[in-house]
C-alpha cells in the first residue's frame, strides 16, 4: 500500500496534520481487513468509529477554542483520502459527521452574517460541538429526500413553530449511519401559514438518535459503498427545541453558494478508492498480493503501459483536487471554483475510470470476491450520482460559466429544474 509522503508535498503540512496522517497509516490496514465483513454484510464498521473516536479524528475540524484539532478543509481532505484508501464506507460517512462539524465551524466564521446571526451560531456551537468533544458523539447529515432535488427547490422535510420549539415531520433518503449515530443533523424548511416554502427559512437541527416520532426504515442491500447503512429516516412529529438548532433560520441557504468547498466533501472518499485501485494493481502485477501465488506480471508490456496511464490519471486528478481543497474559503474567486467543480468532476467520473482499467490490467481472477478491487469496482460506481454536486451539475455550472457573465445566468432558459441554488455567485 501506497504511503502519503509518495503523492503530497509533506514539506507544506503541519506537524499535526502529519500526526494524524500518520496515524491512519496504523489504523487503516485493520480499517481494510473489516471492510470486507462490513461489505458482504451491509453493516456497519462501529469498530473503525471507536479507533476514530480513540484517535481524536472526531473532532479534527472543531475549533480549538472548544477543545478540537482546527483542521482547514484541504488538511482534512487529505486525511479523509487517506482513509477510503483502506475503507471507501469507511470514509463516507466519517465526512457525514465532519461535514456537520464543519456547517458549524466554517458557516459560522462567514462575513455576510448579521451580528445577530453570529450571536445566535455562537450559541449553538457551545451546545453541540461538547457533545462531540466531550462525549464522543457521532453525527450524521441526511440531507437528501429521494425524487426531490433539494439543490433546486427547498427541502421539503418541515418543521412548525410550537411552544418551547418547533415539530419536524419528512423523509430523508440515503441516511448513512442510520441506526449507528448519535445526533441527526436534520436540514429542513420552517413553514409559516399562508407562506410558500423558502429557501430563506432552511433550518438545520440536531436531532437525538432516540427521540420521540424518529424511525428507521428499508432495506439497505446496494451495489456499492454498502457500509454506509444509508436506511431511510422517518420523521413524525419531532420535537426540537432551541437547544438542537445548529444554525440560524436562513444561514444554510445565505451561505451555501458562498462557500461551494464544503459541498464538494464527499471527494476524499473517492480519492482515496482512486488511488486503492491503483495501489491494488500495482501489488497484483508485481506478484505481492497477500493470499495469492507470487507471479509476477510485469513482463507484459500492455499491462505495464496501462498502470503507468493509471499513475497519469491518478496525478492528475489528484493534483487539481488538493490545490482546490488547499485554497477553499469563504467567498473564493470564479477561477478556484472552476478549479473546484473541475476537481469535483475529475475525481467522481475518474475514480470509476481507474477501477475499470485496474480490472482490466489485472485481468478477469482480479473480479473475484476473495480480492478487494471487485469491491473498490463497486464503491467506485456511487461518487458521480450524489448530489449536490452529481456529474451533470458540474457540467452545467462549468457550461454555463464558462460561455456566460454570472449576471446573465439566472436569465438563461432551461429545460428542466435548475440545480443552480447551490451553484458559486460572486460576493456583493
Amino acid at each position: 500500500m501506497s504511503d502519503f509522503c509518495d503523492y503530497y508535498d509533506t514539506s507544506k503540512f503541519r506537524p499535526q496534520h502529519l500526526k494524524m496522517l500518520e496515524k491512519i497509516n496504523v489504523l487503516g490496514p485493520r480499517f481494510a481487513e473489516r471492510a470486507v465483513k462490513h461489505d458482504k454484510e451491509a453493516s456497519f464498521p462501529t469498530e473503525d468509529y471507536n479507533d476514530l473516536r480513540e484517535g481524536g479524528f472526531l473532532k479534527l475540524v472543531i475549533p480549538e477554542e472548544f477543545g478540537g484539532m482546527g483542521f482547514n478543509l484541504g488538511e482534512y481532505a487529505t486525511i479523509g483520502a487517506e482513509i477510503g484508501k483502506y475503507s471507501g464506507a469507511t470514509a463516507l460517512t466519517f465526512n457525514m459527521h465532519t461535514s456537520s462539524m464543519m456547517w458549524l465551524r466554517f458557516m459560522y466564521e462567514m462575513p455576510n452574517l448579521t451580528d445577530e446571526e453570529r450571536a445566535a451560531f455562537g450559541r449553538m456551537r457551545t451546545k453541540q460541538f461538547p457533545k462531540v468533544v466531550n462525549d464522543g458523539a457521532i453525527f450524521s447529515q441526511p440531507i437528501s429526500e429521494g425524487g426531490a432535488n433539494w439543490t433546486s427547490d427547498p427541502i421539503k422535510t418541515n418543521c412548525r413553530k410550537v411552544d418551547g420549539g418547533w415539530v419536524i415531520n419528512g423523509f430523508k433518503k440515503f441516511a448513512s449511519l442510520a441506526g449507528n449515530c448519535d445526533y441527526y443533523s436534520i436540514v429542513c424548511t420552517e413553514h409559516f401559514e399562508g407562506i410558500e416554502p423558502r429557501h430563506e427559512d432552511t433550518m438545520d437541527f440536531a436531532v437525538h438518535k432516540d427521540c420521540d416520532g424518529l424511525s428507521i426504515v428499508g432495506e439497505w442491500d446496494p451495489i456499492g459503498m454498502r457500509g454506509t447503512v444509508s436506511r431511510d429516516l422517518i420523521l413524525k412529529d419531532v420535537f426540537v427545541s432551541e437547544d438542537d438548532l445548529m444554525m440560524p433560520a436562513g444561514v444554510f441557504g445565505k451561505t451555501l453558494s458562498q462557500w461551494p468547498h464544503m459541498m464538494a466533501t464527499l471527494t476524499p472518499a473517492y480519492m482515496g478508492v482512486a488511488q486503492s485501485a491503483y495501489d491494488f494493481t500495482v501489488e497484483y502485477l508485481r506478484g505481492e498480493t497477500l493470499g495469492q501465488p507470487p507471479i509476477d506480471r510485469r513482463v507484459y508490456p500492455t499491462k505495464r503501459a496501462a498502470v503507468g496511464r493509471m499513475f497519469q490519471r491518478l496525478t492528475e486528478m489528484r493534483t487539481l483536487w488538493s490545490t482546490a481543497f488547499f485554497e477553499a474559503k469563504a467567498f473564493p474567486t470564479k477561477a478556484e471554483v472552476m478549479r473546484l467543480y473541475a476537481a469535483q468532476y475529475s475525481v467522481m467520473e475518474g475514480v470509476q475510470e481507474l477501477a475499470a482499467l485496474a480490472i482490466r490490467t489485472c485481468g478477469g481472477q482480479s473480479m473475484l470476491k476473495t480480492l478487494p478491487l471487485e469491491r473498490i469496482y463497486r464503491d467506485s460506481r456511487c461518487g458521480a450520482l450524489m448530489l449536490p454536486y452529481t456529474t451533470e451539475i458540474m457540467e452545467d455550472y462549468l457550461s454555463m460559466m464558462t460561455v456566460y457573465d454570472m449576471d446573465n445566468i439566472d436569465q438563461v432558459n432551461t429545460d428542466t429544474a435548475s440545480a443552480r441554488i447551490s451553484m458559486w455567485r460572486p460576493a456583493a
